[in-house]
Parts: C-alpha cells; sequence; structure tokens
C-alpha cells in the first residue's frame, strides 16, 4: 500500500504526542496514512508490552491510520547504524510515502534524537539503487526516496520552521493520546510517577498546540522542523 504520509516514532505514543492532530486532518481529507514505532517502549517505568501494544492500535484506530507496525528494536539503544537502518528503509520502501515524519532533532529522552537521525538518513539511503532490500516475499524493493522529511516536536521548545493548522482536530488527538492509559495521568493509577504521567504535562500538549494556533490566528496548530530549505509555488501557497 502506498501512502501519502509515514510517521515513525521511537515510541508509542511519541506520533500522537506530537502529531497526532495532523494525522487526524490528513486522513480527514482522504490522505493514506501510516504509524510506525521502532520500539516496543519495553524499558518504561509504567505499563507492559502487551498494554502499549493494545493501547497503540486503540489509538490508531482512533485516529484513523491505514496502518501502523511496530520494528522492535530495544527500547533505549537506537542506534544510527546499518542493521536499524536496513529496517527502516524497507519499510520507506514498503509504503513509499510523499511525506515522512519523525522524532525531534534535539530532546530529553535519549532515543528521540537518535530516531530522529536514523530515520532521516535512512529516508536518504532508501533513494540509493545500490542498497538492496526485499519484501516479505523475497521480491526485490525497488529504491524510492520521500519528497519530504519533517521532525516533530517533543519535550523541549524547539522553534518550529512551519506549523500546521489542526484547527477541529485537537480534541481527536487528545483522545488518541488518552488510550494509553498506562502512560499518562489517571488520578487513580498508583503506578510510579514518571515526567509524563503528570497532570501538568498532557494539559501542557493541548495548551502547546492551543498557543501554536494563536500564533498564526487559528485555533490549534503542530510544529515541525525541516532540515532543508522549504519553497513554495507561490505567496498563495502561503495562506
Amino acid at each position: 500500500m502506498k501512502l501519502n504520509l509515514l510517521a515513525f516514532g521511537a515510541h508509542p505514543d511519541d506520533v500522537e504526542l506530537c502529531c497526532g492532530a495532523t494525522i487526524a486532518k490528513s486522513v480527514s481529507q482522504g490522505k493514506k496514512v501510516g504509524i510506525i514505532d521502532l520500539t516496543q517502549g519495553e524499558m518504561a517505568t509504567r505499563g507492559t508490552v502487551s498494554i502499549r501494544a493494545k493501547e497503540s492500535q486503540a489509538a490508531a484506530d482512533l485516529l484513523g491510520v491505514k496502518i501502523r507496525e511496530n520494528l522492535k528494536f530495544k527500547d533505549a539503544f537506537i542506534f544510527n547504524d546499518q542493521a536499524h537502518q536496513m529496517e527502516v528503509i524497507r519499510a520507506i520502501r514498503k509504503y513509499s510515502p510523499n511525506v515522512v515524519l519523525c522524532n525531534a532533532i534535539k530532546d530529553r529522552h535519549t532515543d528521540h534524537g537518535k530516531a530522529s537521525e536514523l530515520v532521516s538518513h535512512s529516508c536518504f539511503l532508501s533513494g540509493l539503487q545500490s542498497i538492496e532490500t526485499f519484501d516479505e516475499k523475497g521480491d526485490k524493493q525497488a529504491a524510492f526516496r520521500p519528497q519530504h522529511v519533517f521532525h516533530y516536536i517533543q519535550w523541549e521548545d524547539l522553534k518550529p520552521d512551519f506549523v500546521v493548522d489542526v484547527s477541529g482536530f485537537l480534541d481527536q488527538k487528545m483522545e488518541a493520546i488518552k488510550a494509553y492509559k498506562s502512560q499518562f495521568y489517571d488520578e487513580n493509577s498508583d503506578a510510579p510517577e514518571t515526567p509524563i504521567s503528570s497532570l501538568n504535562f498532557i494539559e501542557s500538549i493541548a495548551s502547546r498546540a492551543k498557543n501554536m494556533g494563536r500564533l498564526i490566528y487559528t485555533d490549534a496548530a503542530e510544529g515541525f522542523t525541516s532540515e532543508r530549505l522549504l519553497g513554495v509555488e507561490n505567496f498563495d501557497a502561503l495562506l
């Protein structure tokens, strides 16, 4: 299946937290969207692999994405090396997305920056004819390079290069986030507290979207950074 948009996350819930509304909006516009989690989040303080797998699928259903896969890399030990790159390249060639979204270029969790670099480099390498990969049936995959690779913003307040107006889709994003009951704020939970389990954190996700929306005179927005210069066809494209 060819996708218009493919979002990668180092852990289940990264994508929902950072670009869930953009995904929901894209789906509403008829775009084919997928999510690939790099790890199962097995090193997390809260939840289990099986619980998070169920939560991630529930979140995917709420967002309406076409596919969700997990590459099952080792949590906390993601590396931008050949072994990891080849798996990401296979996924990129499998779905041939026009646009790839991935982790923040700099963040609190060490996996995020490493995943960001891994996916970015793999998108470039995926376009090289001399790198051979094969699908599940053993057929050789065609080289493919996404047109755009953008990085969402996570814990750190990085300055976005552009923002996407997601007015009308923030509630859907927050519902998808709340599907991860093991990870985020729950007043009835007796699980150990983490930096992302506080009420302040979950409220900050909505507040950030609303503030980015305020800056562009809309209700909500999500920000992204780009490694290369972006061009527009004319000024109307900015409206």
